[in-house]
C-alpha cells in the first residue's frame, strides 16, 4: 500500500503568557526511501582495525627476521662429527649477535659455511689469525705447543688428511682453523684449510 503524507499544519497559539508570533509545527517525518548514512563510520572503523592488524603482522615478521638473522636461532645438529660434545639430532641455540662485538676465539664451537660443499657445519675453532698449526703423530700443535684437548673422547688421535703424513698450516688475517671433536669422522680444516671470518655465522650455546 502507498500512503501520502499531508503537509504539516501550522498552529498559532495566543494567550497571556505567549506572544502572538509563536508558532508550533508538527514534527517532520523522515522519508524512509532516503539511504541510511550510518554505516559509513562503521566502515571506517573496520578499515582502521584492519590496518592496525596488518601493521602488527608486519612488525612481528620484521622482529622474527631480525632476531633469527642477527641474534638467536635454533639449529639442529645432523651428523656425528662433534661427538661427544654435541649429539646427532639434538637442537641448540646459535648466538649470532656476539660476533658483531668480538672476533671468534679458540675453543668456540661455531656454525660455519663449509667450504667443501657450501653447506652448514658445526666445528670447534682451535687456532685464530696469526697462528701456525701442525698435525703430527696424532696430535695438534699450535704455535709449537701441543694442544690440550680435554673435550675429545679418550684415546682420540688427530691424524692429517689421508693424502698427507704431516700437515702444516698458517692462519692469515681473519682466518680460523677448525676441527670436529670426532676427528676420525670429521671433514674440517685438515681438508679445506683455514676458513675466512665471513664463513662463520655464530656460536653454539650449550
Amino acid at each position: 500500500m502507498r500512503a501520502e503524507l499531508a503537509s504539516p499544519e501550522v498552529e498559532t497559539i495566543t494567550g497571556p503568557f505567549l506572544p502572538s508570533s509563536v508558532s508550533h509545527t508538527h514534527p517532520q517525518i523522515t522519508n524512509p526511501a532516503e539511504p541510511d548514512k550510518a554505516p559509513a563510520p562503521r566502515r571506517n572503523a573496520w578499515a582502521s582495525l584492519t590496518g592496525q592488524w596488518a601493521a602488527i603482522v608486519v612488525l612481528a615478521a620484521a622482529c622474527y627476521f631480525l632476531i633469527s638473522h642477527f641474534f638467536l636461532q635454533s639449529v639442529k645438529v645432523v651428523g656425528i662429527s662433534m661427538v661427544p660434545t654435541l649429539q646427532d639430532s639434538q637442537r641448540y641455540l646459535l648466538n649470532r649477535w656476539v660476533l658483531f662485538f668480538r672476533a671468534p676465539h679458540r675453543d668456540d664451537i661455531v656454525v660455519l659455511r663449509d667450504p667443501s660443499d657450501n653447506g652448514f657445519s658445526v666445528k670447534r675453532i682451535v687456532a685464530v689469525a696469526g697462528d701456525s698449526i701442525q698435525l703430527n703423530h696424532g696430535h695438534v700443535f699450535v704455535n709449537g705447543r701441543q694442544l690440550d684437548e680435554p673435550y675429545l673422547a679418550q684415546a682420540t688421535s688427530t691424524f692429517p688428511s689421508p693424502t698427507n703424513e704431516r700437515q702444516t698450516f698458517r692462519c692469515s688475517t681473519n682466518e680460523f682453523f677448525v676441527l670436529g671433536d670426532n676427528r676420525p669422522r670429521s671433514i674440517d680444516s685438515r681438508v679445506y684449510g683455514p676458513v675466512p671470518r665471513g664463513n662463520i655465522l655464530g656460536l653454539i650455546i650449550r
